[in-house]
């Protein structure tokens, strides 16, 4: 998968807002404020950064060299994720669409409600 086809990906899921409060180093996506992922923006592989729970994220890193604990991210919570062609696209995008569900499971029932009612 091409670090632009992941970008377009996340930017579809409702309430999904990317900007660069690190810096042009990463682009990073969130929802209602919090973020859900992270796409390394200057590297020569790119990389992204999803939340996980802990038991899939043990299991993805003993499985593929291209997942890691998650880079400068608490590591029992997040992976990251070279985009070399080790992980398909439909994985990654299920990766990353249960990022964006772990992370909308815990928004405040205000915050869900909006969410809801956002187009």
């Amino acid at each position: 998968m091409k670090k632009k086809e992941i970008e377009e990906y996340l930017s579809k899921f409702k309430g999904s807002e990317g900007g660069y409060p690190f810096g042009p180093e990463a682009l990073v996506f969130k929802v209602m404020g919090k973020m859900f992922a992270l796409v390394s923006q200057q590297e020569e592989t790119p990389r992204v950064t999803l939340k996980c729970s802990p038991a899939d994220g043990e299991v993805l890193v003993s499985q593929f060299d291209s997942v890691i604990p998650g880079y400068y991210m608490n590591k029992k919570h997040w992976i990251t994720i070279s985009l070399n062609g080790d992980l398909s696209g439909e994985m990654i995008r299920d990766l990353s669409s249960e990022s964006y569900h772990l992370v909308v499971s815990k928004l405040t029932k205000t915050d869900k409600k909006k969410l809801e009612e956002s187009q």
